[in-house]
């Protein structure tokens, strides 16, 4: 794959590196592609920073293309309209994922499109909002009043919807491991809700139930102190 390659051919590379196997197992957790994402961001690498052909991959609608899109485009070249049709448009998880991600993160609409998408209706845009809020929660919390975060996740995290409730988690957890002042009270919303308590998490990996996660991290940055 060269620089001055066309959405074409990027296409066709995807194509090639296409895996049956690979598929079946990106498909159960919502993915409907089949290729390695060793492999695919080898194919970005290759390309470089290419935000035309960034656009044209998005159009295409396929999401190994869209994820080749997000790596190969500039985050600060889209304005925050872009950046919420191709939210509202995005199928795939893993598309939602990288897009929040890699782009929007190191977007300048960044805050405006959090405050935007935290109360949207759709839970896939609001889960959104909720990811951007976290990362804020570590890096910017003065932007924030955790109390009422944390009011709100006590109050709503149970009964939303999965994408909405994984994120409204994460916040918590990110609450309890960077604001010791709030860490007793994250861990008790954690515990009284029991939300992802049962998440099957393979042997060395931490759980996303927000008091392990918390207790965890807490652990290891008293390890490394």
């Amino acid at each position: 794959m060269t620089a001055d390659a066309t959405a074409a051919d990027v296409l066709a590379r995807l194509a090639e590196l296409e895996d049956p196997k690979m598929r079946a197992v990106n498909e159960r957790h919502g993915d409907d592609h089949g290729v390695n994402l060793t492999k695919l961001r080898g194919v970005a690498k290759e390309l470089k920073t290419q935000h035309e052909l960034a656009l044209e991959l998005w159009a295409t609608d396929d999401t190994a293309a869209r994820l080749v899109a997000i790596l190969v485009a500039k985050p600060k070249s889209f304005d925050a309209a872009e950046l919420d049709a191709m939210l509202r448009e995005a199928r795939a998880p893993k598309v939602r994922d990288w897009l929040v991600n890699y782009v929007v993160k190191k977007s300048p609409h960044r805050e405006e499109l959090r405050l935007a998408w935290l109360d949207d209706a759709d839970p896939h845009v609001a889960a959104a909002g909720w990811a951007l809020t976290a990362d804020v929660v570590a890096k910017r919390p003065e932007l924030l009043d955790l109390d009422a975060l944390l009011d709100e996740i006590e109050r709503e995290m149970k009964g939303a919807a999965a994408p909405l409730q994984w994120e409204m988690n994460t916040c918590l957890a990110m609450i309890g491991i960077h604001h010791a002042d709030r860490r007793d009270r994250a861990i008790a919303i954690g515990e009284r809700l029991e939300v992802l308590k049962d998440y099957p998490t393979p042997p060395n990996c931490t759980s996303p139930f927000a008091p392990a996660w918390i207790g965890e991290m807490v652990r290891r940055q008293g390890a490394t102190a």
